[in-house]
């Protein structure tokens, strides 16, 4: 994906895929709608809306798709375009800066084209004002000159399919939003999901692994198939240089082991945010610069790497005060539980000490 992330290294379980990373993905996309694991529900859905299309012999609708990195927005798009045998074309909302960019991009697309633009929350202003009228009348307005003399030049353009991305579709005006004849959410992966997509991978790459292998590695997996495939590829390196190739469950256990991925898929920024928290700041509330301090980490990568995951695994609520660990951060940590693991009584003053 080309969403953009937080600065500094990629972890091992992050759900942004950062260089070459993308090149090795492709080889690992699904080409089909059959082909793709779960997401059983927008499937369906978009599948009828291509077979609708394709019985016209019409472009489909403007296609919205949200969720979280790694899911597989970039791959759906890929099959919309392959489903229809059309053309891809590929962008990125900070891409288009200017609604020249975006002109540029509209006026040489071709009949059927499907335009995919990634991110699309971070479009200019200016841009996505031209991008209503060209989803809507398949028309861009170019503004020649400047001031009282400057004139408008409509340009037809061809009727194409436009294709957005986005991980917090909150951000999109709803102009925009509207204009999306189908949106589509995409879910977490279950584990059973996430193993047959890792044996899927484990096929296509060559590797040998049990069935036992490739649920261990499932399960630790966040939900999101782009850190299992990430994770299939570290254990094939470790059974390769330090076993016998084969990724069984023991190599398994060992190589997440190393590079500190635990049972639940929690990893070293995730264990250190939840271990200050509760040994540190007596479960909270605290405010995240503070813990970002705390872990030695900027403000964004503990806002947008960790806080999703242990929220949605319930070790950590977001309060109008802080953040707060819950009993079941305490537990994980096998610390004894406080008397009150949500955080102090509003009365103490506690609440003036932390950032919010």
């Amino acid at each position: 994906m080309t969403g953009g992330g937080p600065a500094g290294p990629v972890s091992v379980t992050a759900a942004e895929a950062e260089g070459d990373e993308r090149a090795i993905e492709a080889a690992l996309r699904p080409r089909t709608l059959d082909e793709v694991v779960g997401q059983a529900r927008v499937r369906e859905q978009l599948g009828l809306v291509l077979e609708a299309a394709r019985r016209r012999g019409r472009a489909p609708d403007h296609v919205l798709l949200s969720g979280p990195p790694g899911l597989g927005k970039t791959t759906l798009a890929m099959i919309i375009a392959s489903e229809m045998s059309a053309p891809l074309r590929l962008t990125s909302g900070p891409a288009i800066t200017h609604a020249g960019d975006l002109a540029a991009i509209l006026s040489g697309l071709n009949e059927g084209d499907v335009l995919f633009i990634d991110e699309i929350h971070r479009m200019s202003r200016p841009a996505e004002e031209m991008l209503y009228l060209a989803m809507e009348d398949f028309r861009v307005d170019v503004i020649i000159g400047k001031g009282p003399g400057a004139t408008a030049i409509p340009i037809e353009i061809p009727p194409f399919t436009l294709v957005g991305a986005t991980t917090r579709a909150g951000l999109l005006p709803g102009p925009l939003r509207d204009r999306f004849g189908f949106t589509g959410h995409l879910e977490f992966y279950e584990p059973h999901e996430l193993d047959l997509i890792v044996h899927r991978s484990a096929g296509l790459l060559g590797v040998r692994l049990t069935d036992e292998g490739a649920a261990e590695i499932a399960s630790r997996s966040r939900g999101t198939p782009r850190i299992a495939n990430r994770l299939l590829r570290r254990v094939r390196d470790y059974a390769q240089v330090r076993a016998d190739g084969v990724v069984s469950l023991d190599v398994a256990h060992r190589t997440l082991e190393l590079y500190e991925v635990d049972e639940l898929g929690l990893d070293r920024l995730d264990k250190a945010v939840i271990d200050v928290l509760c040994r540190r700041f007596g479960g909270g509330p605290v405010g995240v610069s503070t813990l970002a301090v705390a872990v030695g980490e900027e403000r964004e990568t503990v806002e947008e790497v960790a806080e999703p995951f242990l929220v949605r695994m319930g070790f950590l609520a977001r309060t109008p005060r802080g953040r707060v660990a819950t009993r079941a951060a305490w537990d994980h940590l096998g610390l004894a539980v406080p008397a009150d693991p949500t955080g102090r009584d509003d009365t103490d003053g506690a609440g003036t000490l932390f950032d919010t």
